[in-house]
């Protein structure tokens, strides 16, 4: 699914620290303190949710909270935030799924939804997953023959779409003929032909429900029957069609429930695709279980803007958002001069928490403010992050997540207890789920495989694939690398479709090379793999481990005055790259470098698409 996600700069205000005086004011019994946190450390699991459907826990949070904000989306850049509460979000999706069933005769469908981050979005997924049929999401990137095909394959006999893709759309009605309406979001279009807008279809549902028709709302659901179809993004292979049932989804919210505490205080931003089963099933299903709030940004140029606007507490990212993030703000603490001071307060706060003295908020003031003011919860996940950045975070005072899973577990396996974070580890187990590990190595490193409730039913009209997939014992085979450590703790090191094997059976694992790479301030981005000789005698000589870089021009320039021609570009990053070697093993150390022009095609959660780009 190809996706342009390349993070714009990010500007943040100038750091002053003019808070550190009054450090020296406090008077602190550190002993008294110390025992007290102890006693307070929690080190078991939280009572955990044990819902089997969404409407389950979706009702529940409607009635405890009706009135509270639900969804805040700005209707252009220059307005404010417009709150929709849990009651009218509630009244719109039964509304929305009255008219799907009632007007558009779509009962039991297979509806695609496909567009950016909006309300019509989480209005057609809700209303899809209170009982209208089997919900679609699909990325609103894909080029417009893959969209066919994915329609096609779905069998959909409905499109609810964004005004955005309104081009897209009329280039698809001729081919897709079995496709009955053509819904669109933000639309008021009375239905004519197959063409309808959303809200006219919510308003004319509202006025079926007056009329003392409850027949969509009395809908029981049947938690583990087939509702959602998500096409995997396909970054080592064809896109494959995963079914989840309601019972997936609720489970999630059991799990999650067990580790991390959220209140209905708490606001999520939503950056990330919600096509994608980590921002729609944790990004939204998660916070609407709780009765907390979801803000949604505009688009990644607005990130800043919108996070210092709506105050959020808790964001979800992918790793490359959390690292230019880490990296812009210490950019603008270096050029405030600030970096001695900040790095001490970071050392001076950590002991003064360690006593049970948390005034880091306090300290770091301004570098909340530049994040919204309110910020407590940052979580990563999709791929593995520099665990630098993790812990600058977790210094600042900010809880600091990692969650483990794939489409196919919908998408938690394993996340972070907010209790006892683990910075590194991609997460904790959760406490329905087994996760273990297939012929570990000498370093007890191998294929993990997953039992959990979260687990998909299978994939699409492909009964060959799903067994290829599954374990006689009931076990998901992940295709990811890693270990389980004692206390249930994973770690990922590697994708298996990725490792790059020596000829003396070596592994190499190119996630772990690209790591330390991606720390090089001259490298913008990079993939490594192992590239055939030119030969191409793959099966008689070794694999040349090749790094494909993306140069960060900015930071080069700054570094080397005057013109520097694709040669010297390629002389100063080869030179970085050999520094790098020095801390791998020799069989590891990379031995070729390529420049690359443009942006790697990336999936939607930011990761590139090897399989595409080696193929190159």
């Amino acid at each position: 699914m190809n996706i342009n996600l390349k993070i714009p700069k990010m500007k943040f205000e100038k750091i002053k620290m003019d808070t550190v005086n009054e450090i020296e004011e406090m008077n602190i019994d550190y002993e008294k303190l110390k025992k007290e946190n102890l006693k307070k450390k929690r080190t078991e699991p939280y009572e955990h949710t044990n819902y089997e459907t969404v409407k389950e826990f979706f009702i529940r949070s409607v009635e405890l909270y009706p009135n509270r904000a639900c969804i805040l989306e700005k209707p252009d850049h220059k307005e404010e935030y417009k709150t929709t509460t849990y009651k009218e979000f509630y009244d719109d999706a039964n509304a929305l799924g009255t008219a799907l069933v009632k007007i558009l005769n779509q009962a039991n469908q297979r509806v695609v939804i496909i567009g950016e981050t909006q309300y019509g979005w989480y209005v057609s997924y809700m209303a899809m997953l209170l009982g209208v049929g089997i919900a679609v999401p699909v990325d609103r990137e894909l080029p417009l023959n893959e969209l066919e095909n994915v329609v096609k394959r779905a069998r959909a006999t409905a499109i609810i779409y964004s005004p955005k893709k309104v081009e897209d759309i009329k280039k698809l009605k001729e081919s897709v003929p079995d496709v009955e309406y053509f819904i669109e979001m933000k639309s008021e279009k009375p239905l004519e032909g197959k063409d309808v807008g959303i809200n006219y279809l919510i308003d004319t549902g509202k006025k079926i429900i007056e009329s003392g028709d409850k027949s969509f709302k009395e809908i029981e659901i049947e938690p583990d029957e087939f509702k959602v179809l998500i096409f995997t993004s396909g970054t080592t292979s064809n896109s494959k069609g995963v079914m989840i049932c309601n019972r997936n989804l609720a489970e999630n919210i059991n799990g999650i429930t067990a580790y991390v505490k959220l209140y209905p205080t708490d606001r999520l931003f939503s950056v990330l695709p919600l096509h994608h089963t980590y921002e729609s099933t944790i990004g939204f299903l998660y916070p609407l279980s709780q009765g907390a709030s979801i803000a949604v940004c505009e688009g990644l140029r607005y990130i800043v803007p919108n996070l210092q606007e709506a105050h959020p507490t808790a964001v979800l990212a992918v790793p490359l958002l959390v690292e230019n993030i880490y990296k812009k703000i210490n950019e603008t603490i270096k050029k405030s001069h600030k970096e001695k001071l900040v790095a001490s307060m970071m050392q001076l706060t950590n002991v003064l928490k360690s006593f049970g003295v948390d005034i880091k908020r306090k300290v770091f003031k301004e570098i909340y403010e530049n994040l919204g003011g309110e910020l407590r919860i940052i979580v990563s996940a999709a791929a593995p992050i520099d665990p630098k950045a993790g812990k600058w975070v977790e210094d600042l005072g900010i809880i600091f997540l990692q969650g483990y899973g794939l489409t196919e577990t919908a998408p938690i396996a394993a996340v972070t207890p907010d209790y006892k974070t683990n910075v590194g580890s991609a997460g904790r187990t959760i406490v329905t789920a087994d996760i273990k590990v297939d012929k570990p190595n000498e370093n007890g490193e191998g294929e993990l495989l997953i039992k959990s409730p979260t687990l998909m039913l299978g994939y699409y009209e492909d009964e060959i694939e799903t067994k290829k997939v599954m374990t006689e014992d009931g076990y998901f085979r992940s295709g990811d690398i890693g270990y389980v450590d004692d206390e249930g703790y994973v770690y990922v090191t590697g994708r298996s479709k990725n490792v790059i094997v020596t000829q003396n059976g070596k592994n190499i694992y190119p996630e772990e090379i690209e790591i330390l790479l991606s720390k090089v301030p001259e490298i913008s981005e990079v993939m490594v793999y192992g590239k055939a000789p030119e030969d191409g005698k793959k099966d008689k000589e070794e694999l040349i481990i090749t790094a494909r870089v993306i140069p960060n021009m900015e930071e080069i320039e700054k570094a080397y005055e005057g013109e520097i021609t694709e040669e010297q570009v390629h002389d100063i990053i080869w030179k970085k790259i050999k520094e790098v070697n020095k801390k791998l093993t020799s069989y590891k150390a990379v031995k070729s470098l390529e420049i690359k022009k443009g942006e790697f095609e990336k999936t939607s959660t930011m990761k590139i698409k090897r399989y595409k780009e080696i193929n190159k």
